[in-house]
């Protein structure tokens, strides 16, 4: 119970928290408020990271949750504003698709094989940074939009689908050896 109860997963449940009253702004049009809605949800996962080293508050929960619920709320939010037509169904797909095939794979492997490794590699890390900038980019763009602002949500739109794929494959490849390893078993 004191997993729960650590400052930093208190933060994580509060970011998880933040997705529907962020859903609900973007389907009313508020892009204001679901704009700093998803600041917030940003400064709450830096601050959680942070804390949980400077507090020595690393907990099991906590290394579970934490990229739980990055991933729920970056792709509710694709899968949100493909719906009021604001992204386009091929980055929202790809998005889709690779986070569901790592989910899928790590499940596979973690039943099947000894190994318990999925750390994310830089290219999973760099296409996050990619998918929080073009989200950030989208929503702002649509109550504050000079060109250095549509300029980022186009490039970062595109850093998204590159990495989207790239680090897909780097990951099945990441698999792929591990399982080819010796030490796993099977």
């Amino acid at each position: 119970m004191n997993d729960f109860r650590a400052t930093p997963n208190l933060l994580t449940f509060f970011r998880l928290c933040i997705i529907p009253f962020l859903v609900l702004a973007v389907l009313d049009g508020r892009f204001t408020s679901a704009f700093a809605l998803f600041v917030l949800a940003g400064v709450t996962d830096a601050l959680d990271g942070l804390l949980a080293r400077l507090l020595h508050q690393r907990t099991l929960l906590g290394q579970y949750l934490d990229p739980v619920a990055d991933k729920f709320l970056l792709s509710t939010l694709f899968l949100v504003l493909h719906h009021q037509a604001l992204l386009s169904l091929r980055v929202t797909v790809l998005v889709f698709a690779r986070d569901l095939g790592i989910l899928i794979v790590a499940a596979l492997l973690y039943a099947t094989t000894s190994i318990r490794n999925f750390r994310p590699s830089i290219f999973g890390k760099a296409n996050t940074v990619a998918q929080i900038l073009a989200l950030a980019a989208v929503l702002l763009g649509q109550f504050f939009a000079p060109p250095w602002v549509i300029a980022v949500r186009h490039w970062a739109l595109n850093a998204t689908i590159f990495l989207t794929v790239f680090s897909g494959l780097h990951y099945a490849w990441r698999a792929v050896r591990q399982i080819g390893s010796p030490g796993v078993a099977g």
